[in-house]
């Protein structure tokens, strides 16, 4: 097995055993205090951001971006209707919260093309995924490309 193998497998062992999710998220309880699109220095899940194309070079960046749990909520209408036909309540989003993750991390990078992005945690309140993305006008990934 290669090393990438071993990570993902020690990824899944964390999550899986009660104790080490409970240190983890309060480790990433400071997540909170951070802004909601946070660019950080390198991935915390090594395999995920390889398979998607992650180098550890000049032109590809790794953003955590938290996204609130919950529902989508509407403001309902003042008057004139029951609460069956306001149309407020079981409104579902059309995107996944991946999907919204990746959506504001390339609306704080316009330059950049996101790569994918994967799961690293959540609380009681948010959730927080990492975008992996590549400036692909870069010199350093214009070599490799071309």
């Amino acid at each position: 097995m290669g090393m990438y193998r071993y990570l993902s497998e020690t990824w899944r062992t964390i999550w899986s055993d009660p104790e080490y999710r409970r240190y983890l998220t309060q480790l990433r309880m400071k997540w909170r205090r951070e802004r909601a699109i946070q660019r950080i220095e390198r991935p915390s899940r090594l395999d995920r951001a390889h398979a998607l194309g992650y180098r550890a070079k000049q032109g590809y960046i790794v953003v955590r971006v938290r996204v609130r749990k919950g529902g989508l909520s509407k403001i309902p209408p003042k008057l004139g209707r029951r609460q069956k036909r306001m149309g407020i309540s079981k409104i579902k989003r059309q995107l996944s919260m991946q999907a919204i993750a990746e959506g504001r991390a390339k609306r704080k990078y316009p330059n950049m093309r996101v790569l994918g992005s994967y799961y690293v945690g959540e609380d009681g309140k948010y959730i927080w995924y990492e975008v992996i993305m590549r400036d692909e006008h870069h010199p350093a990934v214009k070599s490799v490309r071309s």
